[in-house]
C-alpha cells in the first residue's frame, strides 16, 4: 500500500463525549413561502437564534416568494402553522415526521459488517477502509493521501488515481461531505471513484485515464462522525466556541473573500464564518495540503447537496468574472446531459444569482487563489421531498447522471482549447 503522509497527526487531548442519539419523531418540515418584507423579517429572527433553539433551516430565508425549508418540532407545530395563517403565508408539509425518514434512509447492517456498496450509505470508518482497500488493490495507480485532520484528531483521507505520468498537470480534485448532513455526496465521489477504477466500458475508460484523480469523500470527519453518533442533521465542524455554541461552517471558513456576506458572527449558528479565515482545523490543513498540488488542476468539483443545482463562482458576488464565459456554456450542457438519463433537471449559474450571498467557500478559494480552470458546486438531488435524507435507493441514479454530466464538462472543456 503506498500511503503520503503529508502533516502529522496531532495529538489532541479531546474527550468525545458519548451524548444520546437525537432523535426526531413527529418533527415536521414545512415549506414556507414568506409574501411580504416583514414576514420575512420574521423568518430571518427565527433564523439567527442559536442552534439550540426549536428550529432547524433546511434552507435560508432569502427573499420574498422564494421558500424556505423549515423543520420544526411537534411542541411548535402549532405556532408555525398559526404564524402562516395569520400572516397569510403559503405553508406546506413535506415530512410528517423525519424521524421515519431517518430510519428508512439506508444505513444498513451489512454496511457496518465491512462491505462496502452504494445501496446504503457508510460511516467515517468505513469510507477509510475502503480507500486503504483501493490502495492495496490497485498499488500501480491508487496512492493513500492524508490530505489535513480534524480538530478532534481525525485523518482526512483521500487517494489520487494516476494512470500515467503524463497526466500530473492534467487532475481533476473532488470534494464532498464538507457539510456533514449531506450524507448522499460522499457516496457520489465514491461511486464515480470505484467507475474510476473498475468500468470496463472501453469510452469510459479513455476519458477516465485521461486525468489524475483527486478524490476527498468526508472533508468535515468530525461533523460526520457527529451525523451518525448523535445529531442526524448536524452541518458544522465540532470545534468548541464558548457557552454551548460548536463548531463553525467550514464552506465559510476559507480565505477568500471570507466573511463577505451569506455568512453569520454568531458562533451558534448554521453558517457561522468562525472567528478568521482558516480557523478551523480542517480547513487549514486542508488548504495547506491542496497548495501544494493546485498547480496541476483543470477542475475543482465540490459535492454539496440539496436543490439540484450546478453553481459556478463566486459566492461574494454576481459579476460574472474570470472564465464565466466559458464555464457557464459547459455546465447548461452538463445540465443537458445529467437530465438525459433520469430526467433530473438542474439550475445553472452564479452562486449569488441562482442562491445567494455566501463567501467563504473551497471552490471560491480554489478559484479565486489558484485560477482554476474549471470550479463547479454540484447541489445533489433532489429539491426537497427528501432533502437531506435522501433514500439509499436513490444513490446510484444521482450518481450516474452526475457522472454523465461530469465527463460533459471535462470533455467539453477539451473542445475548447
Amino acid at each position: 500500500m503506498k500511503m503520503r503522509f503529508l502533516f502529522p497527526l496531532l495529538a489532541l487531548g479531546v474527550t468525545l463525549s458519548l451524548a444520546e442519539k437525537i432523535r426526531f419523531d413527529n418533527y415536521k418540515v414545512y415549506r414556507l413561502i414568506p409574501n411580504d418584507e416583514e414576514t420575512l423579517d420574521i423568518l430571518k429572527q427565527m433564523e439567527n437564534t442559536d442552534q439550540l433553539s426549536e428550529y432547524n433551516f433546511w434552507s435560508p430565508v432569502i427573499k420574498v416568494e422564494t421558500p424556505v425549508d423549515l423543520m420544526v418540532p411537534p411542541y411548535r407545530v402549532d405556532y408555525i402553522e398559526s404564524m402562516a395563517k395569520s400572516r397569510g403565508m403559503n405553508a406546506s408539509v413535506l415530512m410528517e415526521n423525519v424521524q421515519k425518514y431517518i430510519d428508512n434512509e439506508g444505513l444498513r447492517p451489512q454496511a457496518r459488517a465491512g462491505s462496502f456498496g452504494w445501496t446504503s450509505y457508510h460511516t467515517y470508518d468505513e469510507y477509510n477502509s475502503f480507500l486503504r482497500s483501493l490502495a492495496t488493490n490497485y498499488p500501480d495507480t491508487v496512492t493513500l493521501i492524508r490530505g489535513g485532520y480534524s480538530f478532534e484528531g481525525r485523518e482526512i483521507l483521500g487517494v489520487l488515481v494516476s494512470f500515467s505520468p503524463a497526466n500530473q498537470n492534467n487532475a481533476v480534485f473532488l470534494e464532498s461531505l464538507i457539510h456533514a448532513r449531506e450524507w448522499i455526496t460522499g457516496a457520489v465521489s465514491t461511486y464515480i471513484l470505484n467507475e474510476i477504477l473498475t468500468s470496463t466500458d472501453p469510452e469510459f475508460r479513455r476519458f477516465a485515464e485521461r486525468y489524475d484523480w483527486y478524490v476527498f469523500p468526508v472533508f468535515n470527519p468530525d461533523g460526520y462522525v457527529f451525523t451518525h453518533t448523535t445529531n442526524r442533521m448536524w452541518r458544522k465542524t465540532r470545534v468548541p466556541y464558548g457557552g454551548s455554541c460548536f463548531g463553525a461552517d467550514p464552506n465559510r471558513n476559507w480565505g477568500y473573500f471570507w466573511n463577505s456576506g451569506g455568512s453569520s458572527a454568531l458562533p451558534c449558528s448554521e453558517t457561522y464564518h468562525g472567528p478568521s479565515a482558516f480557523s478551523e482545523t480542517s480547513t487549514k490543513t486542508l488548504s495547506h495540503f491542496i497548495s501544494i498540488i493546485a498547480h496541476r488542476f483543470v477542475a475543482y468539483i465540490s459535492f454539496h447537496s440539496f436543490s439540484q443545482l450546478l453553481l459556478l463562482p463566486y459566492g461574494h458576488t454576481a459579476a460574472h468574472l474570470d472564465n464565466y464565459n466559458v464555464t457557464y456554456p459547459i455546465g447548461l450542457k452538463a445540465a443537458e446531459s445529467l437530465a438525459r438519463r433520469y430526467g433530473t433537471r438542474y439550475v445553472v449559474g452564479n452562486i449569488v444569482e441562482t442562491i445567494y450571498v455566501a463567501s467563504g467557500g473551497s471552490m471560491d478559494w480554489v478559484k479565486g487563489t489558484f485560477g482554476t480552470p474549471l470550479a463547479y458546486t454540484y447541489e445533489l438531488r433532489d429539491t426537497g421531498v427528501f432533502g437531506f435524507l435522501l433514500p439509499a435507493e436513490q444513490i446510484i441514479p444521482t450518481a450516474l447522471e452526475t457522472l454523465d454530466s461530469l465527463i460533459t464538462i471535462l470533455n467539453e472543456y477539451e473542445s475548447t482549447k
